[in-house]
């Protein structure tokens, strides 16, 4: 787009400068809004990339540009900073996009049809005598009879003490020997 821009920056340190604020001085000594393309390509140029380098960072730069609050889309794909363009004209172009509230009131009737068919079609007496065959459904399920099972009575001695439990546990060499009685019966 413009030949003629002529940043003075070295190639050691356009390294080491990140690809966003090289495009920002570009725009900055431009002093004219870029399409995206000739942006990067601007930048590239001051950098010394490769087309297959461009084509590895392109979109990284475009995220950088579109996240750095310094830079405004002015167009389609067109940048330029946002310090160019004063603040009332950015809102004047989307105030003027607001279109009028239109409200629909034509499906309302048909809301105040379906409230008179619910209570037409609703009975008190109906729901009166479902009520009380459900409380006689509930005594039914929860009879005193179920409360009083018969349990059994547990004897003291079937019941496992702590020093029985003690006893339980064997001695390795105890098992052993055991196993020694055991082999010889046969």
């Amino acid at each position: 787009m413009s030949n003629s821009l002529n940043l003075k920056i070295d190639s050691e340190k356009a390294q080491e400068i990140p690809m966003v604020d090289l495009a920002f001085m570009v725009l900055k000594a431009a002093n004219t809004p870029y399409y995206y393309r000739d942006l990067m390509n601007e930048v590239a140029k001051i950098r010394g990339m490769s087309e297959e380098e461009i084509s590895d960072v392109i979109a990284q730069l475009y995220t950088e540009i579109n996240i750095d609050g310094r830079f405004a889309c002015v167009g389609t794909n067109l940048w330029g900073l946002k310090r160019w363009y004063p603040l009332e004209k950015s809102e004047d172009a989307v105030s003027s996009g607001k279109r009028p509230r239109i409200i629909n009131d034509e499906d309302d009737d048909l809301d105040d049809d379906f409230v008179e068919e619910e209570e037409d079609g609703y009975n008190s007496e109906e729901d009166d005598d479902y009520d009380a065959a459900d409380e006689d459904s509930d005594e039914d399920l929860f009879a005193d009879d179920d409360e009083e099972e018969d349990v059994e009575a547990v004897e003291d001695d079937s019941l496992l003490d702590e020093e029985d439990m003690d006893d339980e546990e064997e001695d390795p060499a105890d098992d052993e020997s055991e196993e020694e009685d055991y082999s010889d019966k046969d």
